[in-house]
Formats: structure tokens, C-alpha cells, sequence
């Protein structure tokens, strides 16, 4: 089994294709590329931690519907853009404001904000966050595991950790400040 982390896919949610500049002509082409990305990085046995805004717009049946189609056990971390059809759905393994793991010997603090100051940051800690979308300037040991800076699909702590510093934006996007 293997974790993945995530964050801010906005399923059905208009506003991603013009404020994030996410590089689809269209809503159903997002929405089935995000699904399509997902399953093609998660296995059916895979754990995947999805640190908030997972969809708005679709009503509570489609959101089920979507959780059924993506493989892995699910997390859900809350976002400001999660709804009670979201937060309700089944197919959550389970849903919190905030949680904390240890994943190969890493601490890992995961809220869909990211912090200025976090559990155990003296202790090496790490802060895994969305809500971002990248535009964000990273703090040491802070990472945003958001589709927009992660490839459109779930990543592996080793994979956003890496992917950190080099770092490519989606089209039209600007580079945020590195630490």
C-alpha cells in the first residue's frame, strides 16, 4: 500500500478553469482528466489523504458517484469549499479539519491551511496544506500538495518533497518564491 496526498481537484467547480488557469476547454474534460490522472497514480489498495476542497457544485449523488469512481481509501482533510454533500458522502474512510501521521518515520501535520507554525515544526515536523494553489511562498518543511503544483494528480510524501524544488506552474502561472 502505498499514501498519496492531495488537495483543491474542485470537482464541478466552474472557477478553476479561469482563476487557476487549469489547462482544460472545459468543465467534463477537467473533471474526467483529474479522475482519469487519479487512477492512473492510485491503486485500489493505495491510502490517499485529500486535504480539502474536493468538489462544489455537484449535487450530493454525483460527489458519491465521483468518490466511487476514484480508486484508493479516502481521506478527507476539509476545505472552505466543502459542502455537507461533500463532507456526508460515503466513500470518506474519513473526514476532519486536521490530522496528523507518521509516514516512514516523518511527522506529518495536514490541514487544508497552511501554517505559519505547526505541532512538533522544532522537531523537524512537516506541514502538508492546499488552498493555495500554489501561489504561495513555502516555509521550511511546508508543502502544497495541491493538483496545481502536484501534476493534476495524487503525489507520494518522497514525490512532493522532490517535486518542491523544481517546480514547474501550469500555464500562465508564476513561479512562487522558493525559501
Amino acid at each position: 500500500m502505498t499514501v498519496y496526498f492531495t488537495s483543491d481537484t474542485h470537482f464541478g467547480d466552474r472557477r478553476v478553469l479561469a482563476i487557476d488557469r487549469r489547462p482544460f476547454p472545459n468543465l467534463a474534460e477537467h473533471d474526467a482528466a483529474l479522475v482519469a490522472l487519479w487512477n492512473e497514480t492510485v491503486g485500489p489498495e493505495d491510502e490517499v489523504w485529500h486535504l480539502g476542497d474536493f468538489a462544489l457544485g455537484p449535487p450530493p449523488e454525483a460527489v458519491a458517484a465521483l468518490l466511487g469512481r476514484l480508486n484508493g481509501r479516502k481521506h478527507l482533510v476539509t476545505g472552505n469549499n466543502d459542502g455537507p454533500g461533500t463532507l456526508a458522502a460515503p466513500g470518506w474512510d474519513s473526514v476532519q479539519a486536521y490530522a496528523e501521521l507518521k509516514i516512514e518515520g516523518r511527522h506529518l501535520i495536514l490541514c487544508h491551511y497552511p501554517f505559519r507554525t505547526w505541532n512538533q515544526i522544532g522537531r523537524g515536523s512537516l506541514n502538508l496544506h492546499g488552498h493555495s494553489h500554489g501561489m504561495l511562498a513555502p516555509m521550511t518543511r511546508q508543502y502544497d500538495v495541491g493538483v496545481d503544483v502536484q501534476e493534476l494528480r495524487p503525489a507520494t510524501l518522497d514525490q512532493i518533497i522532490a517535486r518542491k524544488r523544481r517546480r514547474k506552474p501550469l500555464a500562465g502561472k508564476k513561479e512562487p518564491m522558493e525559501e
